[in-house]
């Protein structure tokens, strides 16, 4: 039986082992924490304008069993928000159990606190790859879903300091890019002020620590939209929107209003709010962040590098490397991430046969997404946004091409045309 080795256990990664468990392979996940997921422990935004397509894209294709478990920790669906239509809000305390449960239960080993830090090649083949305490995963096949955030060095030089996140670089170590310590070829990616990466979206406020009135609202509908006063709006608010990974929430309304959003925490989509003046507003006056802990000043830097691949998410010159989530290409949120883990998993379940890998077609969402991103990967040192199925370039680009649709039928159509109807079954 062939080995596949995950390196990086986020949505893609969990996606990948997934996907190539149920082909067969025999699979190893490395997580560098003690917790699956990454940033899905902090995000929670699922089914928001284009990632409903593409969700029930990638469920019709056979691959909906981690869609579904966050159908199934739901808070709130069909929730309305400046720029966002039906979306489905996941319970971020309660979603990476049954994650875990569905990987053991199709034979993942999944070994947690597990930094790569190296390689064994021989050639253009990796051979194994090797821990900081010097252990040893040797496979056939590997793949780097290691994510983009960090380092604390990036977050230092290109953000306000390490912010304390989800991410924990102090605690477990910075990630490590396996596909540049192979020798893939990267990109820099720098914000319009010639920064290195672009800051995490959003920030989680304590809910004990805010007015009653304000949990009860948010919590109720899901959504909560405070605006600001003037003043506020010309503070460190409106800088920190223009550096959000996801760009759609750097439009107006995010600059003018407090946006909350209930994920089981209240999630503040602003990558930082000052404190002091957070809580100069009516039922802030004792708030406190929750994760990142430095949310008043900080967050995570993501997307500083991006990888070269081809749209079948191999990473050459290295043959038997794939990429997925963040490292695949400048595409943020969870279902792309799950969109391109089950691509990589699949594909290195193919590779294992000797079989062509596969490339989603174009004219699907998830095709496009794959195309899209690697073709604008390398295109992004002047500033450019990044891409994703809710907004900016991408959903424009999807609904140009009349592929934006909430109708299974129509979907399933689709797939079938183009030969991908359960085609990951």
């Amino acid at each position: 039986m062939k080995q596949f080795v995950v390196v990086g256990g986020g949505w893609a990664g969990c996606a990948a082992a997934l996907a190539a468990a149920k082909k067969g392979l025999k699979v190893t996940l490395l997580e560098r924490t003690d917790r699956l997921l990454g940033s899905g422990l902090v995000g929670g935004i699922m089914r928001n304008n284009g990632r409903y397509t593409a969700a029930e894209e990638l469920s019709l294709m056979g691959a909906g069993e981690l869609i579904a478990i966050t159908d199934q920790c739901a808070r709130h669906t069909g929730v309305n928000f400046p720029g966002h239509s039906h979306a489905t809000l996941y319970d971020v305390t309660r979603i990476e159990a049954p994650v875990e449960e569905i990987l053991r239960r199709h034979g993942v080993t999944l070994i947690l606190q597990s930094r790569v830090t190296g390689l064994v090649m021989k050639g253009r083949r990796i051979q194994a790859v090797v821990g900081e305490d010097g252990s040893q995963f040797g496979g056939d096949l590997f793949i780097d879903a290691g994510g983009s955030a960090g380092l604390p060095g990036i977050c230092r030089r290109s953000g306000n300091g390490c912010a304390m996140c989800i991410y924990r670089c102090p605690t477990f170590g910075s990630r490590v890019s396996i596909a540049a310590r192979a020798g893939v070829e990267e990109a820099a990616i720098r914000r319009p002020d010639g920064a290195a990466g672009f800051f995490s979206g959003s920030c989680e406020l304590e809910p004990a620590s805010l007015a009653p009135h304000l949990v009860e609202a948010v919590t109720r509908t899901g959504v909560l939209v405070i605006p600001l006063p003037a003043e506020l709006r010309r503070s460190a608010v409106e800088q920190s929107v223009e550096q959000k990974a996801c760009r759609q929430y750097s439009a107006a309304a995010y600059k003018e209003n407090i946006i909350l959003l209930d994920t089981g925490a209240i999630k503040m989509m602003a990558p930082f709010f000052p404190l002091e003046q957070l809580r100069r507003l009516d039922g802030f006056e004792r708030a406190v962040y929750r994760d990142p802990l430095s949310g008043g000043r900080g967050n995570s830097i993501r997307f500083s590098t991006v990888v070269r691949r081809n749209n079948r998410l191999l990473a050459p010159p290295v043959e038997n490397l794939l990429v997925a989530g963040e490292r695949a290409g400048p595409a943020v949120g969870h279902t792309e991430a799950m969109i391109t883990g089950t691509l990589a998993g699949y594909n290195a379940w193919l590779l294992s046969r000797g079989a062509e890998p596969l490339a989603y077609p174009r004219g699907t969402v998830a095709g496009e997404l794959v195309a899209f991103t690697g073709a604008k990967g390398h295109s992004l040192a002047g500033g450019e946004a990044l891409y994703n199925t809710s907004g900016g370039a991408l959903w424009e680009h999807l609904k140009k091409l009349g592929l934006y649709t909430t109708d299974r039928t129509a979907i399933r159509k689709r797939l079938e045309i183009a030969g991908l109807f359960n085609i990951f079954a």
